[in-house]
């Protein structure tokens, strides 16, 4: 069916960073020391002292593996060893005894894989020889440092990428060439979208026409919260580090934040909301009649990005995400499941990207009740059936976060690049640590007067329980877009810079044949204008054809010819961005289709 099963590609973008390990050692020697995959690839660090990797040595590289290493066909083969014949194994590689000193508890064993004359550390599973890797590519170097701290050793990455059939290396290389050309800090640039600037780096600018789109993704998503019940909510930005430490951010995530002093106490910029909604939550007495709620946040969030990671969009250090958080109770998990992804296919269908699911289960290191875990995944997993249809999403086992199972949710864009940026993750322990609760079912009943509402036998209370008349709510961590930063250069990408309608920053061009004609145009902007369209009337000295070409460049989705025909008949001659020539109509017949168009979401000739 052409779909890529991830575990199988993972396997084989491993066993292909071994490969790529091997042709390093023989070309530049050094010291080896980790060799992931990614998803879009691979990588890996050496240590070469002075030594350098750079772009002229990637045809080496690609001649040492495909007509050396692969060609061989060299077996993957799995020794395992003690960790003291690990350390003897390696004793000439100070990277690869810090991992096994650190990482390896003494009195156990590991495994290594062996390819050809490369052993290196590795749980596997790997392909069965070399020589299914058909088609390989050097993509990418970059210096790094080990462990990636500051003042280690500075190590050489390079990044690779490989397949079993050249059609589909291929296949990635034109998308990569479109992605190139699609790349959304260039088209920001061009079309005047963003920017950054060396006094803020990664907090972005976006200058006017981006501001149209930023605002028009935020207003699609609060429309949708009208529609849906949920309330929107202002929380603040700073916070005494005290919330983090409640929340238990602070143990894991103080490094990322700004923090600063406030008259000798330490406070932080939030990274996130939800520990500011849990106070809301927590501020006053709930019953159980009262859930769920549903509480959506637009505020700005900072995280303390290191510099050398800041890109583009995509890592930012200022943003702001379509963070919401659902309270419920347990029996209504699987309803507000299932209504947070109905929530999330019309948000990708509307986009034109496709997307698959996975439920990550339990992890050893789960925190809670373990008859409380299994019956919220029996829940997502029901509403998942449901959803998609039994067979239509996978399981990640022991994948989940130690807090609650989630639902990862894998879009993919025009170019068949997977993003996550749409989660939906249930959270036993927030609600644990802020003491939230609400009056259970029973208890209401009882203070009502209602004998039927009688306690039942009291059970023993699982750890982190509520006091007696109250339960705990769920938390539902969940949002569409995510990051709205990191969705604008998506979905830049994704379109291409040709923005559908609904959310283009210029929508219509008015363009006059002659000066005669100004005051026609002006008056049909001044219509769209009022209708919510971003309009404009060219009354510049061009010429009319380079008026038209201006339009097409900047990527105005129509340009509206008005000529003393036109003028006279009361119509307007319609182009696309595409310079497809839709005719004369009627100006009010042209209003009706653009308010249609916009309103319906069409995506016209976008993608």
């Amino acid at each position: 069916d052409g779909q890529v099963d991830a575990d199988a590609q993972t396997v084989f973008w491993h066993s292909s960073a071994h490969i790529l390990g091997e042709a390093i050692e023989h070309l530049f020697g050094g010291y080896l020391t980790i060799g992931p995959p990614l998803a879009s690839g691979f990588y890996y660090d050496c240590y070469m002292g002075d030594g350098v990797v750079n772009e002229d040595d990637y045809g080496k590289l690609e001649k040492e593996v495909s007509a050396k290493i692969c060609k061989k066909k060299q077996k993957f083969e799995r020794l395992v060893v003690t960790k003291d014949e690990a350390l003897a194994m390696f004793k000439y590689n100070p990277f690869k005894t810090e991992i096994l000193r650190t990482k390896v508890p003494d009195g156990t064993r590991t495994t290594v894989y062996r390819c050809g004359d490369l052993i290196d550390l590795c749980r596997g599973p790997h392909v069965r020889h070399t020589g299914m890797v058909k088609s390989f590519a050097c993509t990418n170097h970059s210096a790094t440092q080990w462990l990636a701290k500051d003042g280690n050793d500075q190590l050489q990455r390079v990044y690779g990428v490989s397949f079993p059939d050249k059609n589909m290396m291929k296949v990635w290389k034109e998308n990569r060439e479109k992605a190139k050309a699609r790349d959304h800090r260039v088209i920001g640039v061009k079309q005047n979208l963003f920017m950054f600037h060396e006094l803020s780096p990664g907090s972005c600018f976006f200058l006017p026409h981006g501001t149209r789109i930023y605002n028009k993704l935020i207003d699609f998503i609060k429309g949708e919260y009208w529609k849906r019940g949920y309330d929107e909510v202002v929380t603040p930005n700073v916070f005494n580090l005290d919330l983090w430490h409640k929340s238990g951010h602070a143990m894991h995530y103080k490094d990322n934040m700004f923090i600063f002093d406030v008259e000798g106490a330490e406070w932080g910029m939030k990274p996130m909301n939800c520990p500011g909604h849990c106070l809301l939550f927590g501020s006053t007495t709930r019953s159980w009649r009262d859930l769920p709620m549903r509480l959506a946040d637009f505020g700005v969030l900072h995280r303390n990005e290191l510099s050398g990671a800041l890109t583009g969009l995509t890592r930012v250090r200022r943003f702001q995400q379509d963070d919401a958080h659902i309270y419920c109770r347990e029996d209504q998990i699987e309803e507000e499941v299932l209504g947070a992804l109905d929530f999330m296919k019309h948000v990708y269908d509307i986009f034109g990207m496709t997307y698959k699911l996975e439920l990550s289960t339990r992890p050893e290191k789960a925190l809670g009740d373990v008859e409380v875990w299994d019956r919220a995944e029996a829940a997502l997993a029901s509403a998942m059936d449901k959803f998609a249809g039994k067979g239509g999403w996978k399981i990640n086992p022991a994948d989940g976060a130690f807090y609650g199972p989630k639902i990862d949710i894998k879009v993919s864009d025009s170019m068949d690049r997977v993003h996550q940026c749409a989660t939906i993750q249930l959270d036993f322990q927030l609600p644990i640590r802020f003491d939230l609760k609400y009056k259970s079912q029973v208890a209401v009943k009882k203070e009502d007067g209602d004998k039927a509402g009688s306690a039942p036998p009291k059970k023993k209370q699982a750890d982190g329980a509520a006091k007696e008349g109250f339960e705990r709510p769920v938390m539902v961590h969940r949002a569409m877009l995510g990051s709205v930063e990191r969705m604008f250069a998506v979905l830049t990408e994704h379109f291409g810079g040709k923005w559908p309608l609904w959310l283009s920053p210029r929508q219509v061009m008015i363009v006059p044949v002659h000066a005669d004609q100004f005051s026609y145009g002006e008056a049909i902007r001044s219509r769209l204008h009022s209708l919510g369209f971003y309009a404009e009337c060219d009354t510049s000295k061009a010429t009319f054809q380079k008026k038209v070409r201006n339009a097409q460049v900047d990527q105005w989705n129509y340009q509206i010819v008005i000529g003393k025909q036109e003028m006279a008949n009361g119509t307007v001659n319609i182009r696309t961005r595409a310079n497809e020539q839709k005719g004369e109509v009627k100006v009010e017949d042209f209003l009706k289709m653009v308010v249609e168009e916009r309103d319906s979401y069409g995506r016209g000739e976008g993608i």
